[in-house]
């Protein structure tokens, strides 16, 4: 990315993609299977807002050639989400 997005675009990225695992991880150890499906819920909406990003910095040109393969993989993490929040008792 072009330097200026450093600490915009660039940083936006980062942030939400730790934020996915941090979501993940807090609600499994909230302990009851309600807190787990809420914290999976926001996990799975800030992997919308990665996927939102990595597609505007994608046709922005601001990324290679291998940016499709990473919006896939921010795909099947929603996917799963999806179907693990499916799975949580009280979910």
């Amino acid at each position: 990315m072009p330097a200026a997005e450093r600490y915009g675009l660039q940083a936006q990225i980062r942030r939400a993609a730790v934020s996915v695992t941090a979501n993940i991880a807090e609600g499994a150890g909230r302990g009851t299977n309600a807190d787990f499906a809420r914290f999976l819920s926001i996990a799975s909406g800030s992997a919308s807002e990665l996927q939102a990003e990595l597609e505007l910095a994608g046709e922005l040109g601001y990324l290679d050639e291998g940016w499709g393969d990473t919006l896939k993989l921010v795909h099947e993490v929603k996917r799963l989400l999806h179907a693990l929040i499916r799975e949580t008792p009280s979910g």
